[in-house]
């Protein structure tokens, strides 16, 4: 298996101001974008991204095994396929914002909004130099004028899913 065939290998989008470009608002020149329900922008709403994620705790769990293997203090297990860091360390951003998108939908009021938009943020830069792991059909950089940067993470989230979950 390719990483085309499970999500994780490289991709092509159009160029800036091409297909894959979010539009602005007419009136104001401002962006138009609720990153709480990603409306405005063309990714998947958040019950539909999450639909088929795991339960917060699980995730939780799992978030915090692949930042220790990375880490370096926690064994990767023999039987799972060989990661390149680059994708592992996408792979942990990934499922790091989705996590923290989770938890602000969950409670919108409290400190897990700026989680969610500060997560959604690394993940956004960490795709801009590396274009190549992008799944979704839109770039990083046409959500700029999102400060929030959620509706991304939903549409790499969406992809990753579809893709079946794969470890990368």
């Amino acid at each position: 298996m390719t990483g085309r065939d499970h999500g994780c290998g490289p991709r092509r989008h159009a160029g800036p101001g091409g297909a894959g470009t979010a539009s602005l608002g007419p009136d104001t020149g401002e962006g138009n974008v609720d990153p709480g329900t990603g409306e405005g922008f063309d990714a998947p709403v958040p019950r539909q991204v999450y639909a088929n994620a795991p339960d917060l705790r699980r995730e939780m769990h799992e978030v915090l095994a692949l930042g220790a293997e990375r880490d370096g203090r926690r064994a990767t297990s023999v039987t799972a396929p060989p990661r390149d860091a680059v994708t592992a360390e996408r792979l942990l951003l990934l499922r790091r914002a989705a996590l923290m998108d989770r938890m602000a939908l969950d409670a919108p009021g409290t400190d897990a909004v700026g989680a969610a938009i500060r997560t959604a943020g690394e993940l956004v830069l960490y795709d801009r130099r590396h274009a190549d792991l992008v799944a979704g059909p839109y770039r990083p950089d046409s959500v700029e004028f999102d400060l929030g940067r959620r509706p991304y993470v939903r549409q790499e989230y969406a992809a990753w899913s579809a893709a079946g979950f794969p470890a990368c």
